[in-house]
């Protein structure tokens, strides 16, 4: 299994690369890389690769299991405001409370080919703090919300 990089790694910091290639075998290491740490999501450059990818699986704590692979997403729609306190497997041990889009609208590259999907309260808050991965910006790199 890929060790999780962690910060100050400069991958952190780097803008991603689009998929161009088939992401079967990397979405696999990925998720088995995520609910090893055990986190909800995770991106491409977190283990090392600089491509615009990650998964998330923001209920299976929950003992709902539903894991995602999204292949060169983009936020295509932001409605709302929530607040929420986030933690960063690349940043062990520390949390910030982060403003986002309560609801986003993301479209993705998939099987069957480019699709939308919208998502709100926690998956969206996860979707937006992984897609912050894919452009090399931090939970730290936020102002701390009230």
């Amino acid at each position: 299994m890929r060790p999780i990089r962690l910060l100050p790694d400069p991958i952190l910091r780097a803008t991603c690369a689009p998929v161009t290639g088939d992401p079967t075998a990397l979405a696999r290491e990925m998720l088995d890389a995520m609910y090893a740490a055990p986190g909800r999501g995770l991106a491409g450059p977190q283990i090392g690769e600089s491509l615009r990818i990650f998964v998330m699986d923001a209920s299976w704590k929950d003992g709902l299991p539903d894991p995602r692979v999204f292949v060169n997403p983009e936020i295509v729609a932001r409605e709302g405001r929530q607040v929420n306190d986030e933690a960063c497997l690349s940043i062990p041990d520390t949390t910030r409370r982060v403003a986002r889009a309560a609801t986003v609208t993301l479209a993705f590259d998939g099987p069957s080919g480019r699709r939308e999907e919208r998502f709100a309260g926690f998956a969206a808050a996860c979707i937006q703090h992984e897609m912050d991965h894919l452009d090399g910006v931090l939970i730290l790199d936020h102002d701390p919300a009230p």
